[in-house]
């Protein structure tokens, strides 16, 4: 078995191996577009599904409880080794970099506040007159919305 004697000798086996006892292979999944999964039987008669290859996943923005499903741009950082960052493989407690478009998209759903842009675009918008379908559409927002606005708006 695994554990040796005090000595630091092997230990003579006592039973053959059992399947249950059995540890398979990392799936090492890497970052790339066309998506692989494998069936794997476990036991039981269960199925586990192993993925090869992947590029989306879903992720969430947590102060804003928000999870989107969104493509992987590439990996960032891993705290075991830079060999998996080099390699691009997916493993629990990487940094990733995400598509942040359909967050986006969510913010200015909820809030009307459009992320992202350049301040010259905010510049000349603001500008422009504020008709009264602009002032009305205020008021219907709210108050943990605005709460939300106020905090985002400059001083």
């Amino acid at each position: 078995m695994h554990k040796r004697r005090a000595t630091g000798g092997k230990k003579k086996a006592w039973r053959k191996k059992r399947k249950y006892e059995l540890g398979r292979q990392p799936a090492n999944t890497k970052l790339l577009s066309n998506k692989s999964v494998r069936r794997v039987r476990v036991r039981g008669g269960n199925v586990k599904w192993r993925t090869l290859r992947l590029d989306t996943g879903n992720y969430s923005w947590g102060s804003e409880a928000v999870n989107r499903k969104t493509r992987i741009l590439d990996m960032v950082y891993n705290a075991s080794k830079n060999e998996l960052v080099r390699t691009q493989t997916l493993v629990k407690g990487a940094i990733v970099q995400v598509d942040a478009a359909p967050f986006k998209q969510w913010y200015l759903q909820h809030y009307g506040v459009e992320i992202g842009r350049k301040k010259k675009a905010a510049a000349k918008k603001e500008g422009e007159e504020i008709t009264e379908a602009d002032a009305a559409e205020e008021v219907k927002k709210s108050n943990h919305v605005q709460r939300k606005l106020e905090k985002l708006r400059p001083m």
